[in-house]
């Protein structure tokens, strides 16, 4: 089955798209992920503007909200054909976070936007999206999806060594996996990381820059450690996993409350390189906390942050863990995400259950949206219907 995938991260730094062949056996299930396109596509750029702000808290209205999710599906669509990937058997979108609440230390909800409908219809397929509704209604926290792809990933391998093996995605926000030798494998969000990153280079630059290239700004600052040490001070930090946080908690308010904390202007740099820091340490501590483990793999568009992967390495070492990334097991770091989304795409269209939370228990996860007009071969007229009295007795 070739299964295409479409979707962008907190950051909306651009649209990854994917095509993979997947193999099943009926007993052992998947048993081969093969990447025939491995690619981005830049956002319409009014459209990714948009998006970021909301991400960050701009109020919107309802019916920029309605026009958004249809643009967005716009934009999805036009990717998947753009990068060839329009004579999949599946695509999987699973949407554009807006916004994820939680509350009370417990996931209420989560707004993915990019309607389903509109990618089914351009590109002539059916579409599997919402992913994580099930598992929040159910009372989960509906992220990270990555733990059901690394525990079939790394798995047996764990079981091998005898130790625990960990993963992390570096994306707008941080989240962690943990495979144990005995097969269980959980996850949770550590914390923020590309998001706050991009949003100091942005507002600093007032909009020439969106990223700090390679960590070179950060790497050119120095940690202010009062400042460190009050960002730490944020209740999500204590909390136990499972967790899982956004922008909408980790935004420009988070870092500007703390500066005022602090008292004084801190220089972008020094910024910089404190955030890179907040962000190592609380991986870090969140892992020891866990249980720890042998090796952790990184993905994701944070492994390009030279300053953020070394300050990574250095905290992870304390415990006697070792920094790696995916690529050097065979799995482009920038497209893990798109080969999760594949898998679990999969089994959502094959109304096979998995388990995000294994407190939970296993949810069919996702939605299915039925090919559009382009895949329909045979089209039969709705009849006549009558309906008959019945008679009670």
């Amino acid at each position: 089955m070739r299964v295409a995938v479409v979707h962008s991260g907190t950051s909306a730094d651009a649209i990854d798209v994917a095509l993979v062949d997947i193999v099943t056996d009926e007993r052992a299930g998947v048993t081969d992920m093969t990447p025939l396109i491995l690619t981005d596509v830049a956002w319409p750029s009014a459209l990714r503007d948009r998006v970021l702000a909301i991400a960050l808290g701009e109020p919107v209205s309802i019916a920029e909200v309605a026009r958004l999710d249809v643009q967005i599906g716009e934009a999805f669509a036009d990717a998947v054909i753009r990068a060839g990937c329009h004579e999949a058997d599946l695509v999987v979108a699973p949407g554009q976070t807006v916004y994820h609440w939680v509350e009370g230390g417990r996931t209420r909800g989560t707004l993915q936007l990019g309607r389903s409908a509109v990618i089914a219809e351009r590109t002539g397929a059916a579409v599997v999206s919402d992913l994580r509704a099930a598992d929040i209604a159910a009372g989960g926290t509906g992220a990270p999806l990555m733990p059901v792809f690394d525990g079939a990933w790394l798995g047996a391998e764990a079981a091998h060594s005898g130790e625990a093996i960990a993963t992390l995605n570096l994306g707008g926000i941080a989240n962690i996996s943990r495979i144990t030798p005995v097969g269980t494998a959980s996850g949770w969000d550590t914390g923020p990381a590309n998001g706050l990153l991009d949003a100091v280079v942005m507002r600093a630059t007032s909009g020439r820059e969106s990223f700090d290239d390679d960590g070179y700004r950060a790497a050119s600052g120095r940690v202010n450690r009062h400042l460190l040490q009050i960002m730490e001070g944020h209740p999500y930090f204590a909390q136990a996993p499972p967790k899982s946080t956004g922008r909408e908690t980790f935004a420009l308010d988070f870092v500007d409350a703390a500066v005022h904390t602090l008292g004084g202007d801190v220089p972008v740099d020094d910024l910089l390189a404190t955030l890179v820091r907040l962000t190592a340490r609380t991986v870090a501590e969140s892992l020891r906390r866990a249980g720890g483990a042998s090796t952790l793999i990184a993905s994701g568009g944070g492994v390009r942050n030279s300053a953020l992967m070394a300050s990574m390495g250095d905290a992870l070492a304390e415990d006697g863990c070792t920094l790696t990334t995916s690529a050097e097991r065979g799995i482009d770091p920038i497209h893990k995400e798109s080969l999760l989304f594949a898998f679990v795409g999969y089994f959502s269209a094959h109304a096979i259950p998995i388990a995000l939370d294994p407190k939970v228990g296993p949810r069919v996860a996702g939605v299915t949206t039925p090919a559009g007009w382009a895949a329909n071969t045979r089209v039969s007229s709705i009849g006549e219907m009558q309906i008959r009295e019945r008679h009670m007795k």
